[in-house]
């Protein structure tokens, strides 16, 4: 990992609090980015776990003008732009840089199967097309594609496109990846599988993109620090509360599942209500107790400050 990089450290894929008539929470959003900045890791609006695809453009908008006006000195905002609509995508990347956002990242299309020329096509147009720094989103788990690693690194010199968050979860597609951009001083890379965060770091990656940063972005940074001193053990205990807090939320459910339950879980920290766009639904009470019970068991066994900016005791 290298620390002098602009894009680079722990970046949360931010979700996105809502009211009870799913407009944007404002009051939510400064406590959560108030929660990151007490942690030093920086936000990713907009984006899957942001709930991209159900929101409208003007909460979008809204979004990205609230995380604007939040945003501290010395630190970069990032903001998703994917839309199955070319134009859709880019139109909010120039809202996005006239209104205070750093860089925009994007993942392919969800409807039609590309081909892989296709692919290629559509992220060459969409950087010309856009005004400033592009990062290409690999998630097979929504798009339904890979984004092959040999077209990634073609259109890593394009002069607009600055990195890749790869979410895909394979330890091979990892490791080539390492080897491919751990030693490029122009292109980024950013893991949004957190299993494998500790591994990532060690290994050369620039930065994380993990979904738990959202309830307890504490751990990401120690691990960041942990690994920038050498300490891999100090890592891989981060990396085991990680996955401990992830699984809590994350085993046995659906994406869209997930999502509602680290807002409840992120309720439980004073940070948002647990509000989800339709067509995500809230699950019922006996899952809500559920839920609660466990994390208060974890809170009790791993010595866990339960505030709005959680710390590791």
């Amino acid at each position: 990992m290298k620390l002098n990089k602009k894009y680079s450290g722990v970046i949360v894929p931010t979700v996105t609090p809502l009211t009870a008539d799913h407009t944007l929470d404002h009051q939510a959003v400064e406590k959560m980015f108030e929660n990151f900045s007490a942690n030093r890791v920086m936000p990713f609006i907009i984006g899957t776990t942001g709930e991209s695809a159900s929101l409208t453009v003007e909460l979008k908008q809204d979004f990205i003008k609230q995380a604007a006006r939040l945003k501290k000195a010395d630190t970069v905002l990032y903001a998703g732009i994917a839309s199955n609509v070319f134009e859709e995508s880019v139109q909010l990347a120039k809202f996005a840089f006239d209104n205070g956002v750093d860089v925009v990242a994007a993942n392919l299309p969800s409807y039609y199967a590309l081909s892989n020329d296709q692919i290629k096509m559509y992220f060459e147009q969409l950087a010309n097309a856009v005004p400033g720094p592009l990062i290409i989103y690999n998630i097979p788990a929504t798009t339904h594609m890979s984004i092959p690693l040999e077209l990634i690194d073609e259109l890593s010199y394009h002069p607009n496109i600055v990195g890749t968050k790869d979410s895909e979860r394979s330890e091979e597609r990892l490791q080539q990846s390492l080897a491919l951009w751990a030693g490029r001083e122009d292109f980024c890379h950013f893991l949004g599988w957190a299993a494998k965060s500790a591994d990532a770091l060690i290994g050369g990656s620039d930065g994380l993109i993990p979904s738990t940063g959202n309830l307890h972005p504490g751990i990401y940074n120690e691990m960041v620090q942990a690994v920038a001193a050498g300490d891999h053990a100090k890592a891989y205990e981060m990396q085991r509360l990680s996955d401990v807090l992830g699984d809590l939320y994350q085993k046995g459910r659906t994406l869209g599942q997930s999502l509602w339950a680290l807002k409840v879980l992120m309720r439980e920290a004073g940070l948002c209500q647990p509000n989800v766009m339709p067509p995500l639904q809230s699950m019922s009470a006996d899952e809500e107790q559920a839920l609660l019970a466990a994390f208060t068991d974890i809170i009790n066994k791993e010595g866990l400050q339960l505030s709005q900016s959680l710390s590791h005791a």
